[in-house]
């Protein structure tokens, strides 16, 4: 009889039976035949193969030609791959390369899918609406779930806090560890073979008493799988490095030490990655440096260093803690640009006049000496006064940076600076304000010498005479049927904008962001607009940047917290030594990974901010705020309160006057009898009734 480790039996013993099966493909096998041929005879072992067989049968493995007989079920002809999303009801949707609508998967057709999983599906294609059915899970998203531990008719569960993951897991009773019941936990799946049945789980990690600060930053951490710690060799390795800098690789690079240079950056920043460079060549002529860390000198490619770095992808900013991409020996210290220190960089240097307009471009590996770290603050102060530390080069910058703005603007590029929110934060992490931070010309001027350099990387390779293979920050243009969305809201606004085709669409939201400029209700109107778009991703593909209305765009100023930078600090230098173009499929993996991880940073980030806006809101239970409506569902109002931008949501059952009903189609909720209607962007008051801190969730009560 074969042997099976315990932790994984089931998981083998189901490919041995498959695996009989595959060598049969057009012989009936019975329980009996299969157990006799895989030597079964022990009692429990029989029982577990049977269950087994039933379960592949349950899941469409096997199939069932004659009572006790069976045989490999063909995967159909029009069976496709996927990634699968499974709403907070059950119901799936799909995917499919090909199809500009997604398949809807009935909740009872899912199979033992979890949301984000890769699955095969089938369904029927000729159908006008078709509906399709999981064959089988390819591979797993996510195999570990932050959960509460709840004991019920004498077993134990763990409730996922995540709504979307709408499957309990059973914990068996030596699967509990020291938990204890209403604790949150993290649960690791350890199998899964019957969709009617709850998927089994084993408790791995205990975080504590939910609503707790730090049980709810590590259960985030947990949740979106961010690393805590830097493995010893790459510690080891970053604490080798030479923090000298030789007369040999000096003489290599362009000595700016001499040019007057100076950082900007948030006052709480600790590792600089930028700084710019400023001279006057003659009148109306000047040399304006942009320079950015040279990690790619000290993080030679395939080392350990760089496979953490490149596995990490970007850095993750939660509101209490930052887990960064590069160990601290290279971004706080060799990487950042601190004054008063010789440092080695990659620049970008531009001949201008104060119109904006390069006359000439310089590419290469530099050594700086910054001399002075200003705040976005003092920075500010100096534009507004005319006056401080190096105020004539913060002067010039700023004129020329402002003129960059209004060429790009009139371009076509739109301002999507969406509101970020900060908060206040005592020594037990505990919120005691919350605000929405501003952009000043001081943030401007970094972020248009920024896109300058970005763009202009870009371009340089992108003409190059010969194809080059390269990393392009891309963004494609809104999709219709979103757009048509946009379109319903803002008619309740007053705004009446074309119908959305695939032609037009590339003009309808720039034309829409000229119209509302200045307007109340432009920051309202930008944020559903941003929900209409495209998400920007990585790409060895360019086709161009539909937000900023650049035709060739890339990352090159944030290597110490963005990969990606690294990948084209690297790829540049190899084309300024005249290499030949690299194969492009190792990019493109490395663009998806890049992309990925971007989107997980994304999520885990806003995680942690509704998480201490909920905690927050709590503080202010029973009190009355205004808000606007900005989400419409089936089951209830969203509403962000216009002070602290803290959402929460009006179940339609809690609104005592009518009956509400939701009406997809021009997006807003109407009452039965009264007829009174609520759109997205309407002024409510709202009352703080309760808030989840474990599911990070609000409720709100509307107020006449």
């Amino acid at each position: 009889m074969p042997k099976f480790k315990s932790n994984e039996m089931r998981k083998d013993l189901r490919q041995a039976i498959i695996s009989q099966f595959e060598a049969h493909p057009k012989k009936p096998l019975n329980h009996k035949q299969i157990t006799s041929s895989l030597g079964a005879r022990d009692s429990s072992f029989r029982t577990m193969a049977i269950e087994l067989i039933n379960a592949l049968v349950n899941d469409g493995t096997l199939k069932e030609i004659e009572p006790g007989k069976f045989l490999l079920n063909k995967i159909p002809a029009s069976a496709h791959e996927g990634v699968i999303d499974i709403n907070r009801f059950g119901k799936g949707y799909v995917k499919i390369d090909g199809r500009d609508k997604d398949i809807e998967i009935p909740s009872s057709k899912t199979g033992t899918a979890l949301p984000g999983d890769r699955v095969e599906i089938s369904f029927n294609e000729k159908a006008r609406r078709p509906e399709g059915s999981v064959i089988r899970v390819l591979e797993r998203a996510r195999t570990k779930f932050v959960c509460i531990l709840s004991l019920s008719g004498g077993n134990w569960f763990g409730l996922p806090t995540d709504r979307k993951q709408n499957r309990d897991f059973f914990i068996p009773r030596n699967a509990i560890g020291a938990a204890k019941e209403g604790q949150k936990v993290l649960v690791e799946l350890t199998e899964w073979e019957n969709p009617r049945e709850n998927p089994v789980g084993k408790i791995i990690q205990v975080f504590g008493t939910p609503g707790e600060h730090q049980v709810e930053m590590h259960a985030i951490i947990a949740e979106f799988d961010l690393p805590t710690e830097f493995p010893e060799n790459v510690l080891n390795s970053s604490h080798a490095i030479q923090e000298s800098i030789s007369e040999e690789e000096i003489a290599k690079r362009k000595d700016f030490r001499g040019t007057t240079t100076f950082t900007i950056d948030p006052f709480d920043a600790k590792d600089f990655d930028d700084a710019l460079s400023f001279r006057k060549i003659e009148e109306n002529r000047f040399e304006v440096g942009v320079h950015i860390a040279d990690v790619s000198f000290y993080m030679p490619p395939n080392t350990a260093l760089d496979e953490e770095a490149f596995k990490r992808a970007t850095s993750v900013y939660l509101v209490d803690r930052t887990i960064p991409m590069l160990p601290e020996r290279l971004s706080n210290e060799l990487c950042s640009l601190r004054p008063n220190e010789d440092k080695l960089c990659f620049s970008a240097v531009f001949e201008m006049d104060e119109k904006g307009e390069v006359n000439a471009i310089w590419f290469g590996r530099t050594i700086i000496h910054s001399d002075r770290r200003f705040t976005y603050e003092e920075a500010q102060q100096v534009i507004e006064t005319q006056a401080g530390d190096f105020y004539e080069e913060i002067g010039q910058l700023h004129n020329i940076a402002k003129k960059l703005r209004e060429k790009r603007f009139a371009e076509g590029s739109v301002d999507f600076n969406s509101e970020e929110v900060k908060f206040k934060l005592d020594e037990n992490g505990k919120p005691t304000g919350v605000y929405v931070k501003e952009m000043k010309d001081s943030n401007r001027l970094i972020e248009e010498f920024m896109l300058l350099a970005n763009r202009k990387v870009a371009e340089h390779i992108a003409r190059r005479q010969t194809p080059s293979t390269f990393v392009y920050r891309v963004h494609d243009s809104p999709d219709p049927d979103k757009l048509q969305q946009l379109r319903v809201f803002l008619k309740h606004l007053g705004y009446k904008l074309p119908r959305p085709t695939d032609s037009e669409g590339r003009n309808v939201i720039r034309e829409l962001m000229r119209m509302i400029a200045g307007q109340p209700e432009e920051g309202m109107i930008t944020t559903m607009a941003i929900r209409s778009m495209a998400k920007a991703e990585y790409s060895t593909e360019n086709i161009g940047h539909y937000g900023l209305a650049f035709e060739f765009y890339t990352h090159f100023t944030s290597p110490i917290r963005r990969y990606p930078d690294v990948m084209v600090h690297r790829l540049l230098q190899h084309y300024l030594d005249n290499g030949k173009s690299p194969d492009s499929k190792e990019y493109d993996l490395r663009c998806k990974h890049s992309s990925q991880m971007e989107k997980r940073a994304a999520e885990a980030e806003r995680a942690s901010i509704k998480y201490k806006q909920v905690e927050f809101m709590l503080m202010h239970k029973g009190q009355i705020f205004e808000g606007i409506i900005s989400g419409l569902a089936g089951w209830g109002i969203y509403v962000e309160v216009a002070e602290n931008k803290c959402e929460g949501l009006v179940s339609l059952q809690s609104i005592r006057d009518d009956r509400y009903e939701f009406h997809p189609d021009q997006y807003m909720v109407r009452g039965i009898k009264k007829r009174r209607e609520f759109y997205l962007g309407d002024k409510v008051m709202i009352k703080v009734i309760n808030g989840d801190l474990s599911q990070r969730s609000l409720d709100f009560e509307l107020v006449s």
